[in-house]
């Protein structure tokens, strides 16, 4: 049976998160799929920065106090927390995702002395290997792939795995790989940027050691806002991250000469916090506000569902290269063509955006808080257009 827009219009009536798009501000007429790479700005983040400014300029540096820019790294924990199946204490917000993976990786390596490598997938995020790679050179240590049958034994300190492959989608076995490591004594290292704030996290029950994340696109915190770490409480002593920096002192104002873990994640800290980022990351956060993550998940399984159903009625020549299964996949869907990047630039000229991935990889990111299902119709009646035959 053909799919209508009408068919679309009722999903969106039906739609119990549907009110949630209000809270965001997108151009008309634009149907914004890339979510999974940039979120769409929420409305409160320009009256954040706004009133940020008259902060710093009426208080000046005693707003570090009055208007709470000291609590921030850990409130912003406690709130992406929720999110990731994480205690309060076990995440905070600081630095980039990138920097946060260096860090856990190198705590994670020294908290397994004698033992000589750390395990990744090939097909992770570059930035990722690129990481891991330097820390084995750091470390002196061996770097194998997963994917492209590095054992794991008992010589492994950490394994690295991204949830859902930025790719493709496909979602992990996070307690499945997680139990593997153990079973080794390895730790195990999650990489959530492709996954927190669309489809349900469980650091907690999946036993989980280590996890950074960005805040940039399912999140909504604007272009390179700061990132977010995870120590399970029952590590969180141990950790010796290696950038020991004032911003993680026990006790900072006592301007002590040598380094004293603060309690906590509050030691993976460095530096002062990039407050700006951080006001921008705590209102686009507010948009969450009474919604659970279960409902995330089931508006972001419709939406891909919806796309994948079209795709099969009128984008023939693509390749769904995600998972069929909506269970087994992320909020994003994946298709290949040998024309994509093409086909997603003339898309953009008809206001659909999407992304590319090289050589021929087309990712459409369906964030729950303010894609509808009619955008996913007029998406592909727009891309249609451009398809060659």
């Amino acid at each position: 049976m053909t799919i209508t827009r009408a068919d679309a219009v009722r999903l969106d009536a039906a739609d119990p998160l549907a009110g949630l798009r209000d809270r965001f501000d997108i151009p008309e007429g634009v149907v914004y799929l890339d979510g999974n790479s940039l979120g769409a700005p929420p409305r409160a983040v320009a009256g954040a920065l706004a009133a940020f400014a008259d902060d710093w300029r009426r208080d000046l540096i005693g707003a570090w106090g009055s208007a709470g820019w000291g609590g921030l790294a850990a409130r912003l924990g406690t709130r992406v927390a929720r999110l990731v199946g994480a205690a309060e204490d076990e995440v905070i917000v600081t630095d980039t995702t990138s920097g946060n993976l260096f860090k856990l990786l190198v705590a994670a390596c020294r908290m397994r002395p004698g033992r000589s490598r750390v395990l990744i997938e090939a097909a992770n995020f570059p930035s990722d290997l690129y990481v891991a790679q330097g820390v084995c050179e750091l470390l002196g240590l061996e770097l194998g792939y997963l994917d492209e049958g590095a054992p794991l034994d008992e010589t492994v300190a950490v394994v690295v795995h991204s949830h859902v492959d930025f790719r493709t989608g496909e979602i992990a076995d996070m307690a499945g790989l997680t139990a593997r490591a153990h079973d080794v004594g390895a730790l195990m290292l999650w990489d959530l940027c492709h996954s927190a704030g669309a489809i349900p996290v469980d650091l907690t029950g999946a036993g989980a050691d280590l996890a950074v994340g960005c805040t940039y696109k399912y999140l909504n915190g604007g272009p390179g806002s700061p990132a977010y770490a995870y120590v399970a409480g029952r590590l969180q002593d141990r950790v010796r991250q290696p950038i020991t920096g004032w911003g993680g002192h026990a006790r900072r104002f006592a301007m002590a000469r040598e380094f004293e873990p603060a309690p906590g994640t509050a030691r993976l800290q460095v530096s002062q916090a990039p407050v700006i980022g951080m006001v921008a990351l705590d209102a686009a956060l507010d948009a969450f506000e009474g919604v659970t993550v279960e409902a995330l998940r089931d508006k972001a399984a419709s939406l891909g569902e919806l796309f994948v159903a079209l795709a099969a009625e009128r984008l023939p020549a693509l390749r769904l290269v995600s998972p069929r299964d909506p269970a087994a996949r992320g909020s994003q869907v994946s298709f290949a063509h040998p024309a994509a990047e093409r086909i997603l630039a003339e898309a953009a000229e008809r206001g659909v955006v999407g992304d590319f991935r090289p050589p021929e990889t087309m990712r459409f990111g369906f964030a729950p808080l303010y894609v509808r299902h009619v955008d996913v119709y007029e998406a592909v009646e727009r891309i249609a257009a451009v398809v060659p035959a």
